[in-house]
């Protein structure tokens, strides 16, 4: 057990680690908002596949994650999840335009494996690519 006098590590804003911060985007939970989104635009990248699809609101991002059972066992598929969802936090909060529905879909052995910082690059790539 840490004394309470002992202070916890801070991070200035200096460093390289950015500050944990809320999601500015809401999260695809109903599998009608999925099938939506396999409707609209698609465009496959070697770490992943962006689904996107335009709504006709004024409301916030929206994205999906989804893993099928080829990436791997359940560990396998959660790292790529947690993976995909960082990128999103990343990338899709600065660069997604508003009310659309994007759905990142890991690939086989590629998601959970691939460098963070290529998946990065995917994504910036992905949405550059979309009209």
């Amino acid at each position: 057990m840490t004394p309470p006098e002992a202070a916890l590590p801070s991070f200035d804003a200096g460093e390289d680690m950015p500050p944990a911060g809320p999601l500015c985007f809401e999260v695809l939970k109903k599998r009608a908002d999925f099938l939506r989104a396999s409707r609209g635009r698609r465009v496959v990248m070697p770490g992943f596949i962006l689904q996107a699809r335009s709504r006709n609101d004024d409301g916030p991002i929206r994205v999906g994650f989804t893993c099928s059972k080829k990436v791997g066992n359940a560990v396998a598929r959660n790292r790529a999840k947690r993976r995909l969802r960082e990128v999103a936090r990343q990338v899709i909060t600065r660069h997604g335009k508003p009310a659309t529905d994007y759905v990142l879909v890991g690939r086989a052995e590629v998601t959970a494996t691939r460098p963070f910082a290529q998946l990065i690059a995917d994504c910036t790539a992905a949405l550059a690519r979309l009209p």
